[in-house]
């Protein structure tokens, strides 16, 4: 079992930052990877980013160059520095851990608005 809280949502202006953080109760350097996802209001699940155990990260065209995903040296703590929002960028953010190809875990999610 895997539980995961993210934190650092909350409301931004349009061209400002926002650093979401994901901690893991378990080193998540073991995991096989870990991702972030958002979803707005109807809208489908959408993926963000994406690190791998081995620390290669990739991302959807929508974010690139904007959103950076990273995670701690002590293992514990995933997070998505975003900058640049847009107010399509609203949503709620949750964090993803693929535990192997069959065992997946979420958060609860964390409210990102972009709004002036």
């Amino acid at each position: 079992q895997v539980q995961l809280v993210e934190s650092g949502g909350g409301l931004v202006q349009p061209g400002g930052s926002l650093r979401l953080s994901c901690t893991a109760s378990r080193n998540i350097f073991s995991f096989k990877s870990m991702a972030w996802f958002r979803q707005a209001p109807g809208k489908q699940r959408e993926w963000v980013a994406r690190i791998t155990a081995g620390g290669s990260t990739d991302y959807a065209d929508s974010v690139t160059g904007r959103f950076t995903i990273s995670r701690d040296r002590a293992g514990q703590t995933m997070f998505l520095q975003m900058n640049n929002l847009e107010p399509e960028d609203t949503a709620v953010y949750s964090c993803n851990a693929q535990i192997t190809s069959a065992v997946t875990y979420w958060g609860q999610g964390t409210q990102v608005t972009v709004s002036s």
